[in-house]
């Protein structure tokens, strides 16, 4: 069903956006891989096209920039015709304590995180109305929904994509476009990877199921709402029940 579904995906080049772009080439899509540099970009892409033989196209630019975010958009509309499937996934941290926080880690978290939504939802829904078809899917967050201490911008951000999901499914549910968002738990990651043993001990009591989850179940999540077409608007929560 996706095969040759064209795909982009921001923050590819690591991490959980790897992670969903590798079950997208599994599954025969075209796949553009999205990153902070171009030369990195390119790598991921050339590595997915050898492992998996098909059509990636790799796009360096910064999210949080809304010119270059349609210059990204253009480039691949140029280069396929036509976009499928959306994933706004790239996302940063800036922890801090609310009255220590700066007003520049508050801004760079919110463009980066939600901000880049908007600059590269808007585009894509052009195309998608001219193919009376899409699917936009959205990485939210479990603190998103809970909030958490030290992440005021994280969580505002987080749950800024939840409402404007909800938002866009609404608009255009009528158009062959849905939009749903993740809300991935305690992923198992290389950032998670690194936290001290300690804290992560602190955290297990609060997840029901008792483990973090993988990488995979976070895009197995991707792949079941890109293939829905009944869906739209919702949270799904990869979390191991922690938002229960």
């Amino acid at each position: 069903m996706l095969t040759e579904k064209v795909v982009f995906i921001t923050g590819s080049t690591r991490g959980i956006g790897l992670g969903i772009a590798k079950a997208f080439a599994k599954q025969g899509s075209t796949l553009i891989c999205a990153g902070t540099t171009e030369e990195k970009a390119k790598d991921v892409a050339h590595q997915l096209a050898k492992e998996f033989s098909v059509p990636t196209l790799g796009i360096g630019f910064d999210v949080s920039n809304p010119q270059e975010c349609q210059k990204a958009m253009d480039t691949l509309i140029t280069q396929y015709g036509r976009l499928d499937i959306l994933i706004n996934n790239a996302g940063i941290t800036k922890d801090n304590l609310m009255l220590r926080m700066s007003e520049e880690e508050w801004d760079l978290v919110l463009r980066t995180n939600l901000y880049s939504a908007f600059y590269l939802t808007k585009p894509a829904l052009r195309q998608m109305l001219r193919q009376k078809y899409g699917r936009i899917i959205n990485m939210a967050s479990v603190v998103g929904i809970l909030g958490n201490p030290g992440q005021a911008n994280y969580v505002a951000a987080k749950a800024g994509l939840i409402g404007f999901t909800k938002s866009i499914a609404r608009e255009y549910a009528q158009k062959g476009i849905t939009c749903n968002a993740i809300a991935p738990g305690f992923i198992q990651t290389d950032m998670i990877n690194a936290l001290p043993k300690e804290y992560l001990d602190n955290i297990m009591p609060s997840i029901p199921i008792k483990r973090l989850g993988t990488i995979e179940e976070i895009a197995d999540a991707a792949i079941f709402l890109a293939s829905s077409p009944y869906i739209t608007g919702q949270v799904l929560s990869v979390d191991g029940g922690m938002a229960i």
